[in-house]
């Protein structure tokens, strides 16, 4: 598909306030290298969730400065130094919505979820003000086809955070060329579809907090130094490869073999990390002992619990919603000690963003 499709047309302005909810995602195959403009170098596949999720509230006045013009609050506090990633991100997007020209912009975002920890918060952040900008641009031109809504407003989000085309649409998401999906695209995610199984309608997601600070090597330096990593071009096969395999999995709800490739993406991504140059570690030692902690626990019950990571260090438990409550159990009794202050999130597939 050429980006052209995306370029909207200018129109009057109007004053207009919308609030969207978007949620964070958890890649299953994980998407580690990117192109510019932030597109993949592998396609991934991804668990929307439920309550993991970032709201943001956007008051649009226009204004005649033919430029784009901003303010941006979280949690109630403006915060200046979020100001440039926005900044990229409009600058990036103006040419597909050059309507924005015309107007001030006051962002108010909060999240339900510790930011910059490992659990896409750029994600969900991202999509929630794409969904915004795409709301106005709907009310500009009410022609609009609802297909043509989430995809541009996917590959808006794409452009300010690559895993943010995901965060969109749910249950069970891809984003990238791939040999299983011919609607699968570069440019924006796609739902799983129908043929899903019914047991990941509702799987549960509990994230384990070992670290809630900011990561000290962020996902953006990350994704650069896939450039000229001797393992590349490998990784995007096995990703690549990982996929067409998870697909048939996840039709027939398979649940041993989807532990085993969910468990060997999230110990990829991390190995990437360790033999980068210059190399470094998110996990965290409370990460590892989880981690063997859980493996230990699915030995001695045969519960189909598995983990996976996102790029941080904290840890996230994917489990079927009828083994809910002994893995709630074992995760207050034996693994909630390897949190920070004891922290986690109870979490779940979802349906996607709405609007609020």
């Amino acid at each position: 598909m050429n980006t052209s499709v995306f370029i909207a047309s200018a129109a009057l302005p109007i004053n207009y306030t919308t609030t969207w909810e978007a949620p964070s995602n958890i890649a299953l195959i994980k998407y580690w290298g990117k192109y510019e403009p932030q597109l993949p170098k592998n396609p991934s596949l991804s668990f929307t969730l439920s309550n993991s999720k970032t709201k943001t509230k956007v008051i649009f006045t226009p204004h005649a400065k033919n430029e784009i013009d901003f303010e941006f609050f979280f949690h109630g506090i403006q915060k200046p130094d979020f100001k440039p990633k926005l900044k990229t991100f409009f600058d990036r997007i103006g040419e597909y919505i050059p309507w924005i020209f015309s107007y001030h912009l006051e962002v108010f975002s909060e999240n339900s979820f510790p930011h910059s920890s490992g659990i896409a918060s750029s994600a969900s952040s991202m999509a929630a003000l794409s969904l915004c900008l795409m709301d106005l641009e709907r009310q500009l031109f009410p022609e609009m086809e609802t297909v043509y809504f989430y995809q541009k407003a996917s590959f808006l989000a794409r452009l300010g955070s690559g895993s943010a085309a995901r965060s969109i649409q749910g249950p069970v998401t891809f984003w990238g060329k791939n040999a299983v999906r011919d609607s699968s695209s570069d440019l924006f995610a796609t739902p799983f579809g129908t043929t899903l199984h019914s047991v990941f309608d509702n799987y549960q997601d509990t994230i384990l907090l070992v670290d809630k600070g900011s990561k000290p090597v962020s996902s953006t330096q990350g994704h650069n130094l896939m450039h000229g990593h001797p393992f590349a071009e490998n990784r995007f096969l096995q990703a690549s490869n990982n996929l067409s395999a998870l697909v048939p999995i996840m039709e027939t709800g398979a649940l041993d073999d989807f532990i085993h490739l969910v468990e060997l993406e999230a110990l990829s991504l991390h190995a990437m990390m360790l033999t980068s140059s210059p190399y470094f570690i998110l996990m965290q030692p409370n990460t590892l002992a989880i981690i063997h902690r859980v493996w230990e626990f699915r030995k001695e019950t045969s519960i189909p619990l598995c983990f996976t990571l996102d790029a941080g260090a904290n840890v996230h438990l994917l489990y079927p919603k009828q083994d809910i409550g002994v893995i709630h159990s074992f995760i207050k009794e034996e693994l909630s000690g390897f949190c920070q202050s004891g922290q986690y999130l109870l979490d779940e597939v979802g349906r996607g963003a709405k609007k609020a």
